[in-house]
C-alpha cells in the first residue's frame, strides 16, 4: 500500500471523527483550531503524494477546502463529513495499471 493511500486512510478516518456533531466540535475548539491546521497540512501532504503517484486528488482538494471553512458551524460538518467519505472511497480503490 502506498503512503498516499495510507494517508488518506488517516485522514479520512480523522475528517469522519471531526464530523460528528457535537465531539468533532469539541475537538476543534478545545485546541483553538489547531486540528484544522494539522489537517490543512496532513491534505496538502496527501494531495502532493497523490498527484504523484497519479491517483485521484480530489478528496485531498476537498480536505483543503474543509480546512479552511470548517469553523462556520453547519457548513464545517458537512464538508468534514464530505471529504471523510471521498477521500476513504479513493483510499479503497484499486490501482489503475497502465
Amino acid at each position: 500500500m502506498s503512503n498516499s493511500k495510507v494517508l488518506k486512510w488517516v485522514t479520512g478516518g480523522l475528517e469522519l471523527f471531526l464530523a460528528i456533531p457535537v465531539l468533532g466540535g469539541f475537538v476543534v475548539l478545545g485546541t483553538s483550531y489547531l486540528a484544522l491546521v494539522v489537517m490543512f497540512a496532513l491534505h496538502i501532504i496527501t494531495l502532493v503524494l497523490s498527484s504523484q503517484n497519479k491517483e485521484p486528488i480530489y478528496g485531498s482538494v476537498v480536505g483543503i477546502v474543509t480546512s479552511l471553512l470548517a469553523w462556520i458551524p453547519f457548513v464545517g460538518w458537512i464538508l468534514h463529513l464530505t471529504s471523510g467519505v471521498l477521500l476513504m472511497a479513493t483510499a479503497a480503490q484499486k490501482p489503475k495499471e497502465y
